[in-house]
């Protein structure tokens, strides 16, 4: 009998004291800014909240190389604030949503553009256009032991040090503890996951060679660069 091939190693994300964060599942909300909702032809109007998820093993540190995903021509950053679960639950108030929180941190959604919206103009599932290899860099977690709520200051995005994005975490339609307790309806939230909670207007494309950062204030920078297709 052959043996069996080798099991891929468990993601970990870093927090900002060098510990090692298992990562169990990623959470996004679609259309959290309405200057984004509008960008995106869509109506930013308070309506429930919608989430899409990717495979852990999308996440990457700061400083990682993100190849540039093969069948697409349009291949966008989105620049968000991270939310890391530190304990489990279930139909969790808003008012107490807080306390499941682990940390924050900055983030990236990359996305193929192209392939997200043809699947949406044909009433299909994202997974193509969002779950793709390498398409959550995350920055380091910081603990809100030390950081506090995560409920306003700026969240900005650079490509070659042109700011692209630039908004305030209070401009979330959905504010984390919202996030939290709306997702914890759908699913039993577990330790390890995590949720990024949209992006501001003005996602844009980028090509190989381009470096990318993502700011947000009390949080570790995020920087990647893109790199060419994956062999």
């Amino acid at each position: 009998m052959s043996p069996l091939p080798p099991i891929p190693a468990p993601t970990f994300a870093k927090t900002v004291d060098g510990a090692d964060f298992p990562v169990r599942r990623v959470f996004c909300v679609g259309r959290n800014y309405a200057e984004h909702a509008r960008e995106m032809g869509r109506d930013p109007d308070r309506e429930p909240p919608f989430f899409f998820t990717k495979w852990a093993e999308t996440v990457v540190p700061d400083g990682a190389l993100v190849p540039y995903p093969q069948k697409t021509a349009n291949f966008h950053y989105e620049a968000e604030l991270v939310v890391a679960i530190g304990r489990s639950g279930r139909d969790i108030p808003a008012a107490a949503a807080l306390g499941h929180v682990f940390g924050y941190a900055t983030g990236l959604d990359m996305t193929r553009r192209d392939l997200q919206l043809q699947a949406r103009s044909e009433g299909r599932p994202w997974d193509t256009g969002k779950n793709v290899e390498a398409s959550s860099p995350l920055g380091l977690i910081h603990p809100v032991a030390t950081l506090g709520a995560a409920d306003r200051g700026a969240i900005e995005l650079t490509v070659n040090g042109v700011v692209k994005q630039k908004a305030d975490l209070a401009d979330l339609i959905w504010p984390v503890a919202d996030i939290v307790a709306f997702l914890s309806g759908l699913y039993r939230l577990e330790p390890g996951d995590l949720i990024y909670t949209g992006t501001p207007a003005g996602v844009g494309p980028v090509v190989a060679g381009d470096a990318i950062v993502v700011t947000i204030d009390g949080l570790s920078p995020l920087a990647v660069t893109i790199g060419p297709p994956a062999a």
